[in-house]
């Protein structure tokens, strides 16, 4: 069903259903939500009461209410409510694994000239990393293209010694956290050529839980849902985690190209 036909039933905007579908909605109705499940044949009773729990969530201000400005509010509230968060970044070094002076210069690079809206992107990506030091933590790993990491190297040789330091110690020492770098240049052609996504999973312990996959662009980002483009995202990432280096071997190597 296309977001026309959908607009056309229920009688409203094609921009509304966009809105709700791409989460740049951050506050949808529950009844609306609801209206759209039905819509959508979503008959699931676990899979509609945990999209519906979700939905009453998102109208709770949390703490990434105060940088919209700044962060993709409905994937932050995603991001800190995950169990397992699988990410693939063959651009930068993940959010999550950023120091505050690297975010910095991402956020310079990117176009982002106040000198305010760069501290508030900081400040924000500090709020996000606070997920890696709680009681429970969700279950990162990530695999980064080692043209992410030697690209710093370029622009900033001190913070590259440091963010890369960062990534060492985070591979050996956080139980939480899994790195894995793929040699791109040494594979040529591989499975993550179409982009970086990341794949977040809630936990459910009545049922199977739900997972999301969030392709992100320069200016929002898109999310996806449905079973096939789940297990899709999941076969790439198993594959790109076949193709990268060992995860034991990653903050030695990581620390080979510092020292």
């Amino acid at each position: 069903m296309t977001a026309e036909q959908a607009a056309a039933a229920l009688e409203w905007s094609t921009t509304k259903i966009s809105n709700i579908e791409t989460g740049r909605s951050k506050h949808p109705a529950v009844t609306d939500i609801r209206l759209l499940l039905e819509l959508y044949g979503v008959t699931d009773t676990r899979e509609r009461d945990a999209i519906l729990d979700l939905t009453r969530q998102s109208r709770h201000r949390g703490w990434w209410a105060r940088y919209d400005d700044v962060l993709t509010g409905a994937y932050t509230a995603l991001e800190a409510g995950a169990t397992r968060l699988r990410l693939w970044e063959p651009q930068f070094i993940p959010g999550l694994l950023q120091l505050p002076e690297y975010a910095a210069a991402v956020a310079q690079a990117t176009l982002i000239r106040d000198p305010d809206a760069v501290a508030r992107v900081v400040e924000a990506r500090a709020h996000r990393q606070e997920l890696l030091t709680r009681e429970d933590p969700p279950e990162v790993w990530a695999i980064i293209d080692e043209h992410a990491v030697r690209l710093l190297a370029a622009t900033d040789t001190s913070l590259y010694h440091r963010q890369v330091g960062h990534l060492a110690d985070l591979a050996e020492d956080t139980n939480s956290v899994t790195i894995q770098i793929l040699r791109s240049e040494r594979l040529g052609l591989h499975p993550g050529m179409g982009g970086p996504f990341a794949i977040l999973e809630h936990d459910d312990p009545a049922g199977p839980g739900m997972a999301t996959v969030f392709l992100e662009t320069d200016t929002d980002g898109l999310y996806l849902d449905k079973p096939p483009e789940i297990d899709r995202y999941r076969a790439l990432f198993d594959r790109l985690t076949a193709k990268a280096m060992d995860p034991d071997s990653v903050g030695a190597y990581l620390r080979s190209l510092i020292s």
